[in-house]
């Protein structure tokens, strides 16, 4: 139901009102398209090269300091962490994210991007109140589910007997 008052002045519209489907046919004639397809092969290819990158690092630890893949996985985490801390605060990650997707957000990577993200955003507000307090605020989510899921699922293990552990 649309309404349209007219002033003195010239006969111009003052006020125009919209029903709700209404608004909701013109937001979505506007709503720009996405190419899904697109998207998932972008975040396909970035996430399959940060893990790719991710093995390159792993192979180098083990073939240069005699290392075993379990010894190897450690520092190619952190490794991965810190060139996603370096290219955050160089302002590339943001673009590789914005172009990806998912595929730069899912990897540790996307995680340790959210972190530093926000540290650098609250810095202004002082190493406690801002980095430390703020820190969490994108990442905190991703921790809290990780902590339930990983609970569930050693729950499930302990309830079935799987895993090994007797």
């Amino acid at each position: 139901m649309s309404t349209k008052t007219k002033s003195g002045n010239g006969g111009k519209q003052k006020g125009l009102s919209l029903t709700k489907q209404d608004y909701k046919g013109i937001a979505k004639k506007h709503e720009p398209k996405t190419n899904v397809l697109g998207n998932c092969v972008k975040a396909f290819l970035v996430g399959g090269f940060i893990c790719f990158l991710g093995q390159c690092i792993q192979q180098i630890l083990m073939t240069s300091f005699g290392m075993t893949a379990k010894e190897a996985s450690s520092p190619t985490v952190a490794l991965l962490i810190i060139a996603s801390i370096i290219l955050t605060s160089l302002g590339i990650y943001d673009k590789i994210s914005q172009w990806a997707g998912a595929g730069s957000a899912v990897p540790v990577t996307g995680f340790a991007n959210s972190m530093c993200s926000s540290a650098l955003e609250s810095q202004a507000e002082g190493l406690v109140l801002g980095v430390g307090a703020n820190m969490f605020r994108l990442a905190g989510s991703v921790i809290v589910f990780g902590v339930v899921a990983a609970f569930i699922v050693g729950m499930i293990h302990v309830i079935f007997g799987l895993g090994g552990v007797h």
